[in-house]
């Protein structure tokens, strides 16, 4: 129950690191976000300014150019008039753009007799109102229209010659900077066709990936329009600096959710390791169970003396006590093995070895007869053509002897045992395999076989006696050898295991 509780509570804990992590970068995605848009959104305005009093500039001018020559020419009549009687000419040239010039002083009288003729026609007041009205709309109509053709009339020039890339320096500048946009920008001025006419003195292409574009002179015919294209090689910079306000807060959720998960793989592992001495103490109990009680029985036997003693009795017993006692140390030397390898204190005595003829001997000595008597049949198959390595003659004995062990321990009931000892050369590697047909090993098992303490799980069964230590000695012993060892398997059908080891050249 308590394990339980624990599991829910980091779980629960886990979720909501990774629930924290995703808000963070999901508000941190929403600043980039909206400071990307108001970039954007101050950079138009700005580009829209600039235009606008690009047009306002040109306008200017040529109206001011306009009022000059009309300066010039009431100049040009105030000197004509001087020097010559009036003759009823109109004011300056007869025309300006097609427009007829109006004669103001003409319009005096006109707007005299109308009020005269008001006064002694009696026309109403509601009358004259509506007369003056309509005047002023025919006026102001006359009067648009010669805008409209002033203004038209100063698009005549060239593009080119209608651009003044200072003012709209710093028209951009300046506007720029009223909307709060201080990053340095190039620029580029377009014709309409796609012809460049303009480009910054420190042009660089850096940035220019995502660009801003506004229309010049967006009121003239399309033919005479213009692009001016902005980009900003800091953008990116200015955008994403906003995340930096959450990086800290990130990491540290991060370092945190990064411990918090090592706190609970060691928890897991230290509980696996646990579940593994638990069951390493068990196997250790029922290994040891036998030889002592072994001994024992041979120990009472011996004492009691109501049990005639013969020399065969006392031949019989002395066998019992001196295997049983051989097993006993090999358990306990296993054990105390293991402790020194972990502290790489055990010491090894390699040597020149035919390991062809001690694959042999081992079979004949130790377990061809064992196999026999179960109805097996062991084929060693030893063909290597160069045989000799170099290892520790008694540390190599008791890897075969395990690998060996293995085989017959896990041998499937319902089908004799058939176990293939095979060696060969692959270039400068020797290779010896043992090939079984038992019961097989599971692939998540298969993982984790090396393993000190590990063992496949067999329920409360305990016909296989180990302690979960034979392959990791294999493994080590192996590896301190310059060498490797692997396992294939399938449930049911048998495993391979795999030593491969250098030789010694000839």
């Amino acid at each position: 129950m308590k394990r339980s509780v624990l599991w829910i509570i980091s779980i629960g804990i886990g979720i909501s690191f990774v629930v924290l992590l995703l808000l963070q970068g999901q508000y941190t995605a929403m600043m980039v976000k909206m400071r990307k848009d108001q970039f954007d959104e101050s950079v138009k305005r700005s580009l829209d300014q600039a235009s606008h009093d690009l047009e306002r500039n040109e306008t200017f001018n040529y109206l001011e150019g306009i009022v000059s020559n009309y300066v010039e020419d009431l100049t040009q009549v105030d000197d004509d008039e001087h020097n010559a009687p009036h003759s009823g000419k109109v004011l300056g040239n007869p025309s300006l753009l097609g427009v007829q010039r109006f004669d103001t002083l003409n319009m005096m009288p006109r707007l005299s007799l109308g009020m005269n003729q008001r006064s002694t026609m009696g026309v109403s007041n509601q009358q004259f109102q509506m007369a003056v009205r309509n005047a002023y709309l025919y006026q102001k109509n006359i009067l648009d229209e010669v805008i409209y053709s002033i203004l038209y009339s100063a698009s005549e020039n060239s593009f080119e010659e209608r651009i003044n890339t200072k003012v709209l320096d710093a028209s951009l500048r300046m506007a720029l900077e009223q909307n709060g946009v201080t990053l340095p920008f190039h620029f580029t001025i377009n014709t309409s066709d796609g012809r460049e006419v303009y480009r910054c003195p420190d042009y660089e292409e850096r940035g220019s990936d995502y660009t801003y574009t506004q229309t010049l002179f967006r009121n003239d015919p399309s033919n005479k329009m213009g692009v001016v294209r902005v980009h900003f090689p800091e953008r990116n910079k200015f955008v994403m600096g906003v995340s930096r306000l959450m990086m800290p807060a990130m990491i540290f959720t991060l370092v945190l959710f990064v411990l918090f998960m090592l706190v609970i793989y060691l928890f897991v592992r230290q509980r696996k390791i646990s579940e593994m001495k638990n069951d390493f103490v068990n196997n250790m109990t029922h290994e040891f169970k036998t030889p002592i009680a072994s001994l024992s029985l041979a120990a009472q036997m011996l004492a009691d003396e109501s049990v005639k003693k013969t020399p065969a009795m006392y031949d019989n017993l002395g066998k019992v006590i001196d295997t049983e006692t051989k097993r006993l140390r090999y358990q306990v030397e296993k054990v105390l093995q293991m402790s020194l390898y972990d502290h790489d204190n055990i010491a090894l005595k390699p040597v020149e070895l035919n390991a062809d003829e001690l694959v042999e001997n081992v079979i004949a000595t130790s377990f061809a007869l064992k196999v026999e008597r179960l109805g097996g049949l062991i084929e060693p198959l030893l063909e290597a053509e160069n045989p000799n390595v170099y290892f520790d003659e008694m540390h190599l004995t008791n890897v075969i002897s395990t690998l060996l062990d293995n085989a017959v321990k896990y041998r499937r009931e319902d089908v004799p045992l058939h176990l293939t000892v095979q060696s060969r050369n692959v270039g400068d590697k020797y290779i010896l395999s043992f090939q079984d047909n038992g019961i097989g090993i599971r692939k998540e098992d298969l993982k984790r076989i090396f393993e000190k303490f590990y063992r496949v799980h067999t329920g409360n069964k305990h016909n296989v006696k180990g302690f979960g230590l034979g392959l990791a000695y294999v493994r080590n012993m192996v590896r301190q050898h310059k060498g490797t060892v692997k396992v294939e398997s399938e449930v049911g059908q048998g495993t391979t295991f795999t030593i491969t080891l250098p030789t010694l050249k000839d």
